[in-house]
């Protein structure tokens, strides 16, 4: 299935996607929520999803639906850093034998759509786009033969990343963690509709014509499988966490001879074949002040 949460006439609902067309899932279903926590969490709520999503009810354009979140206020937030031999090199970085791990903040992050904010002490916003984990089943030393039960769906993440700041600690977590700055969605699409664990497929980042990154999911060292037993070794993993599993190469401070940041007035997409596309237009932190203050 193909999920999107978003908004229509102000009020948040769950739908169903098929095509240019949706379901209204928190109309057909008691239960189902503004988002998608529930589903991630019940099984049963998931088939009853499919059944109403295929039942012929009414349906509303895609284009009329504003996306939100795909969970509001995920448990957890783990990425992934240095997942793509090629961008570990790009990054001057030896080749791990254990991830890069990290954690992000709920303000962090937002719905595809919204302006990704660059903020006033920084020029040096980057873009990483990223295949992204919804856990739908509670687990901890989850083998890899194991671990794609535990999948709920696959979404698209843009990891802006504010570089200088992320350089300041070992850690990477001022960079990683301005506001507004890591864009999830809009669509999240469960496993029997992907390749397992949602290799091979085409992942690309760009603003307008231009090709920022292009690789494929083949290319991860730590797939979703292997991603999701190493975290579930020391910490519990719930329905609803978030594993972002890296960026290939070509993000911007890897540019030469010039870095390549992102510039308010542009808008990048991060493209993951087989389940869309998150756009984000870039705003400076000043400029939304003033939007907001106008409003």
């Amino acid at each position: 299935m193909r999920f999107l949460v978003g908004r229509v006439e102000g009020a948040q609902s769950v739908f169903a996607v098929s095509g240019d067309h949706a379901v209204n899932l928190s109309a057909a279903l008691p239960g189902v929520g503004a988002d998608l926590a529930a589903l991630a969490e019940d099984p049963d709520l998931r088939a009853a999803a499919a059944t109403a999503a295929a039942s012929g009810a009414a349906t509303i354009p895609v284009s009329e639906i504003t996306p939100a979140l795909p969970i509001a206020a995920p448990p957890t937030i783990i990425c992934l850093g240095l997942n793509y031999v090629e961008h570990i090199k790009e990054g001057g970085y030896e080749i791990p034998d254990y991830p890069a791990l990290f954690m992000r903040g709920r303000k962090s992050i937002m719905a595809a759509g919204a302006p990704m904010v660059r903020p006033s002490c920084s020029e040096q916003l980057d873009y990483e786009a990223e295949l992204m984990v919804i856990i739908g089943k509670e687990g901890r030393n989850i083998t890899e033969t194991d671990a794609l039960s535990h999948v709920f769906g696959y979404t698209v993440f843009n990891d802006g990343s504010v570089r200088d700041y992320q350089r300041k600690t070992h850690q990477w977590t001022p960079g990683k963690n301005f506001d507004a700055t890591g864009a999830i969605g809009p669509f999240v699409v469960t496993p029997e509709d992907l390749p397992e664990g949602a290799s091979g497929l085409k992942i690309e980042s760009r603003v307008g014509d231009e090709i920022l990154q292009s690789s494929n999911t083949s290319n991860m060292l730590w797939g979703a499988a292997k991603a999701i037993s190493i975290i579930s070794g020391y910490t519990t993993l719930s329905p609803g966490d978030h594993i972002a599993l890296g960026t290939p190469p070509g993000v911007g401070h890897a540019k030469k001879p010039n870095p390549r940041w992102l510039r308010p007035g542009e808008t990048v997409e991060i493209e993951i074949e087989g389940i869309g596309i998150c756009a984000s237009p870039i705003i400076d932190e000043a400029d939304l002040a003033q939007k907001t203050a106008a409003e």
